[in-house]
């Protein structure tokens, strides 16, 4: 496939990941197109990343309009853009104030600092098994699972970790040391665990009562995926922190960290920074997003959602233990018989791409502008491929 497997053998990249063999040239809409021109249903989207599919017109109207004018500011100057969108972004959640990185475990360092200087001598922060914050040294501390820490010792001091959804384990958890919890609304990488909303409003109570801080990561579920700007808000939870990322900008680098105003008040000049975060041309990006995400949009992802997550339950495979998630973020969780890294390789065999979650999920993560037809196409290709195994 274009010298792809003669590239291997000479190529200069790290090879910390296991790449799939396929080299994309362009995409458009729902679709990705291969530079042997196949096409292939986006039902990853980088991971969450690219939500409103490829090359959309007023994403890329927007992106093209900015780079005529100003590519790169340094954060020592007024950026209106960054006001604009933080503005934005934070009437809606409720919080007083945002800064602007580059990626997802970024926005989670963030949150990890701005923690510690609020705590004022308190640095524990509670986080859950299965959890993942991002690959960063703080970040990978903070996330539940041993397989990120292996050879990476010692781990960032201070973190402790409770079953996903355990309001009483969480209550043991804390003590005089404890400035924090953290957790996923929805567990992306953890396998698509979704918290209940008793469990989200628990925390909130808990954290009221001891002085500590709730931090919601919603670097992947967040953004619009599961009908709401964030997950937490199907709660009616308000966070102290929250982190966003993946899909803000529609797959230019950015990230957030949200604060209220104790918080953000600790964060004087020089006490964080960072040279590209908050670039004029993601924030261009970001902000044709934010104007995209409208109540009949997260209506549509909301009732995309269950339309999809009904056709995958009438499948009523044997090897389907589970279907779960909200709005575009889905898992399904096989019986320990069937890998879906198998049923990933099959699929991506008939020009779907998808991901998966943990050992026993598969993670399906369509883009907003999905249609039904695309939906159908996804089922029935599944249902195909479940029946040959």
């Amino acid at each position: 496939m274009n010298n792809i497997n003669s590239a291997a053998t000479t190529s200069r990249l790290l090879k910390n990941y296991a790449r799939y063999e396929i080299d994309f040239s362009h995409g458009e809409g729902v679709f990705l197109y291969d530079r042997d021109g196949n096409k292939y249903l986006d039902f990853l989207c980088g991971i969450a990343v690219t939500s409103f599919g490829h090359n959309h017109p007023v994403i890329k109207a927007a992106v093209k309009e900015q780079i005529d004018k100003l590519w790169h500011l340094s954060n020592l100057f007024y950026s209106h853009l960054q006001e604009e969108l933080a503005f934005k972004l934070a009437s809606q959640t409720g919080h007083d104030f945002v800064f602007f990185s580059n990626s997802g475990t970024e926005a989670n360092e963030a949150a990890i600092k701005f923690t510690r200087k609020w705590g004022d001598g308190r640095y524990g922060i509670i986080s859950t098994q299965k959890s993942f914050h991002g690959r960063t040294m703080g970040a990978v501390s903070a996330s539940g699972q041993e397989k990120l820490w292996k050879g990476f010792y010692p781990l960032l001091e201070g973190f402790n970790y409770v079953p996903f959804n355990d309001l009483a384990a969480m209550k043991a958890a804390v003590n005089e040391n404890t400035a924090a919890i953290i957790i996923e609304p929805i567990q992306g990488e953890g396998g698509v665990a979704v918290a209940t909303d008793e469990y989200l409003n628990g925390l909130r109570e808990l954290c009221d009562e001891h002085n500590i801080l709730l931090i919601f990561d919603e670097i992947q579920c967040g953004m619009g995926r599961t009908g709401k700007l964030y997950a937490h808000q199907w709660a009616g939870v308000v966070p102290d922190i929250l982190s966003s990322a993946k899909g803000i900008a529609n797959g230019l680098p950015l990230g957030a960290t949200f604060c209220n105003k104790p918080v953000g008040e600790v964060i004087t000049p020089g006490s964080h920074g960072t040279t590209f975060g908050g670039n004029p041309v993601a924030l261009a990006s970001a902000l044709a997003v934010v104007d995209l995400l409208t109540p009949e949009m997260l209506a549509k992802i909301s009732n995309d959602g269950i339309y999809l997550m009904d056709l995958l339950k009438n499948l009523n495979s044997e090897y389907i233990a589970e279907i779960r998630g909200k709005g575009l973020m889905i898992g399904v969780e096989f019986v320990k018989a069937i890998n879906p890294k198998d049923v990933l390789k099959k699929l991506m065999e008939r020009k779907i791409l998808s991901t998966v979650a943990g050992d026993t999920v598969l993670r399906i993560l369509p883009p907003f502008i999905a249609e039904k037809e695309h939906f159908d196409f996804y089922a029935e290709n599944l249902d195909a491929v479940l029946k040959e195994f």
